[in-house]
């Protein structure tokens, strides 16, 4: 006959806390596996002390939940717990907490310690909860269903490896990891309620059972408020804490990287990235300190962009920025990786090579040159652009940073001066050059301040009756020092500064001014041309220009020919072909200079607005029946008739030129032997006497 068994019941409030209990630890124990992670990673000396705290937490509250699991437990009896036999239960606890989160913390997880780890895990937990219920005292013992402890047992076990799966699949902060995290700590304290009251459904406590470690006035309802108030602070306290530290985390990583961008914004191009002129400096010192250690030499590079003005102004600034970027990249892949590609500012770029021997600078400045020289496609613009380069080797040209660029600029300006796109070493007499050079610059600017140009006119005439049409206004710059200068001496230098922009306008204004002059005296057929550069041309505020000076001085549009050279035409075709017709609707006439010495495409000239074609004087100047010249004039003249065209040949200087270009139909003469530049008294004495 078998043993009359007390039936136990359970307490519905405590069974339900207790499961509230097994989720928030199941969530403490995976946020710390997670906040352990990050540490690993950005603190190791940290991790540890998270390591200990989350073990504490997580094993108070997976005891917790065993505790008031056995409190929720209602026998015919008084029950108590045997102070030394719970604290067993707790220090497995502990210890099987701070297992299960060093393992889940382990940069792998093969399967093979997956499954061991759950067997160790899962008979921690079994072991916590049949020592906690050993803590009874049962007498007799606590008979225990062999089949139910069994199941417990492997319950234990798959909760286990569930969980420590679970835990190092969330260990890393993702998005919504908050949310995946309380599903799955739902599924493991469901999971872990099911093994402790799997475990209590095992125990069968016998009829005459008597409880040796209950205590006199024991109110189990009373210690489950306390143990749950306790585990809840505790968790909190370890959940706050872990929030905290995330937070203090996040807020030193957006410091360290608001630190690095600050950093990158001081020491780096805002626009392509390259070094800026701090870095460049400090890396110039530093390898200054190491060749001078080790007897080296190095090369300093001095890059700037033949062309880039005009593709930045005709095309906007956006697109020029895009050229520089792509240039940028250009620039660092040929480079060798302890190189330096630095950008100064504008399109001015510097390279520090290291250098085995003198001639690696004349390699790499060939490799460079050739680089630029391939055409860049932005924007549907196939774009080109050469470089300048200017090389100063240390210790030979300078032994400072400083000395260093500034030869390496000098010896640049050399390279520009002596028809761009390639490169030279520095020479010391190319700083007397560039003292020159930005004395020259200084005497510009006071030129432009204090009105120190001024216009002379070239007269032209028609063919063959020799009629004055109008003149051609040429600028000269009256030097205080240097008297008469000639633009060819100071226009390539107001060009590469910009300052031919401003000087532009006030040759259009002063033109414009003078043929009002001429106009009130009856010349009314006559016209004025001005010559226009290439930046001037591309000058957004071009047209208002022209509008302004007209306005200002009363004179009509048709009195006004604009001069611009043939490969100024050319350049981007499209943006030329807009500017040129908008110049035209205003009524000015336009002609195409020095025709001949560029590329025009027959197609595109036709399409031209242009009014005028001038022979360039290098086919005039050797001109005789029977030759080269002759025969290119020849096809030059019957074109521009052939597309109505006026036909001017500059630079006549002989009868027999005169004579030959008569003779082929040439509409209007202008050159020495007719008349020389002259100031505009002495133009209107002239023309008077013809």
């Amino acid at each position: 006959m078998s043993p009359i068994m007390l039936h136990a019941t359970y307490d519905g409030l405590l069974v339900t806390a207790s499961l509230l209990v097994a989720i928030l630890a199941s969530y403490t124990a995976l946020d710390m596996a997670g906040r352990i992670n990050s540490t690993n990673s950005m603190q190791p000396g940290i991790a540890p002390y998270w390591l200990i705290g989350g073990a504490l937490a997580m094993g108070i509250g997976i005891w917790s939940m065993h505790f008031i699991g056995m409190l929720a437990v209602r026998l015919p009896m008084t029950l108590g717990y045997d102070p030394e036999i719970t604290a067993l239960s707790f220090s497995i606890a502990v210890a099987t907490s701070g297992y299960a989160l060093w393992i889940v913390t382990r940069p792998r997880l093969p399967r093979h310690r997956l499954a061991w780890g759950a067997i160790f895990m899962g008979a921690g937990i079994a072991s916590m909860h049949y020592t906690g219920m050993a803590a009874m005292r049962m007498h007799p013992a606590i008979e225990y269903d062999p089949l139910l402890f069994g199941l417990s047992v492997v319950i234990a076990i798959a909760a286990a490896g569930a969980a420590l799966w679970i835990a190092f699949m969330l260990r890393n902060n993702t998005p919504r990891i908050r949310t995946a995290r309380g599903i799955a700590a739902t599924v493991m304290g469901i999971a872990i309620a099911g093994m402790h009251y799997t475990g209590m459904a095992a125990a069968n406590f016998a009829f005459d059972s008597v409880c040796l470690a209950a205590p006199e006035g024991f109110n189990p309802r009373w210690l489950a408020i306390l143990i749950v108030v306790v585990c809840l602070s505790v968790l909190g306290i370890a959940l706050l804490t872990s929030v905290l530290e995330s937070r203090t985390a996040k807020l030193a990583r957006s410091q360290a990287q608001a630190n690095e961008e600050l950093t990158q914004m001081v020491l780096r191009d805002h626009l392509t990235k390259l070094p800026n002129r701090a870095l460049l400096e400090d890396r110039l010192n530093q390898a200054i300190h190491k060749a001078a250690r080790h007897a080296s030499r190095f090369a300093v590079m001095f890059l700037d962009l033949d062309g880039f003005k005009a593709i930045n102004d005709s095309l906007g600034h956006h697109l020029g920025d895009e050229l520089l970027v792509k240039v940028a990249e250009r620039l660092d892949s040929i480079m060798r990786g302890h190189d330096t590609v630095a950008r100064l500012g504008g399109d001015e770029f510097v390279l520090l090579i290291e250098l085995r021997k003198i001639e690696d600078a004349v390699s790499v400045a060939e490799k460079v040159v050739k680089a630029i020289n391939r055409p860049f496609t932005l924007s549907n613009h196939e774009l080109r652009v050469s470089t300048s380069i200017g090389i100063a080797i240390y210790p030979d040209d300078g032994q400072s940073s400083r000395d260093l660029v500034t030869n390496a600029d000098s010896a640049m300006y050399h390279t520009k001066r002596s028809g761009r796109n390639g490169y030279k070493f520095f020479e010391p007499s190319m700083n007397a050059n560039a003292h020159n050079q930005l004395q020259r610059l200084q005497d510009l600017r006071t030129a432009i301040d204090k009105n120190q140009f001024c216009l002379v006119y070239q007269p032209k005439f028609a063919a063959p009756d020799g009629r004055v049409l109008g003149a051609e206004a040429l600028l000269r710059w009256q030097h205080p020092t240097d008297g008469l200068v000639s633009p060819g001496e100071f226009i390539i230098l107001a060009e590469q500064s910009g300052l031919i922009i401003q000087i532009g306008q006030w040759v259009l204004d002063e033109a414009c001014r003078q043929m009002r002059q001429w106009h009130d005296l009856g010349h009314k057929h006559w016209k004025i041309a001005v010559n226009l550069s290439a930046l001037q041309f591309a000058d957004p505020g071009l047209l208002e220009v022209i509008r302004t000076a007209l306005k200002q001085h009363q004179l009509p549009a048709s009195c006004l020919t604009l001069e611009i050279t043939e490969s100024t035409a050319m350049h981007d075709t499209s943006v030329s072909l807009q500017t040129l017709r908008k110049i035209s609707d205003l009524g000015v006439d336009i002609s195409i200079d020095d025709f001949g010495t560029g590329y025009s495409s027959l197609m595109y000239l036709k399409r031209l607005p242009a009014n005028e074609l001038k022979i360039d004087r290098g086919f005039v100047r050797d001109l005789a029946p029977g030759t080269e010249d002759a025969a290119i004039v020849t096809a030059i003249v019957a074109l521009g008739h052939a597309l109505d065209l006026r036909m001017v040949a500059e630079g006549v200087e002989t009868r027999t030129q005169q004579d030959y270009l008569t003779a082929l139909g040439i509409d209007a003469l202008q050159g020495y032997l007719l008349g020389r530049p002259m100031p505009a008294k002495e133009f209107i004495r002239v023309v008077s006497r013809r």
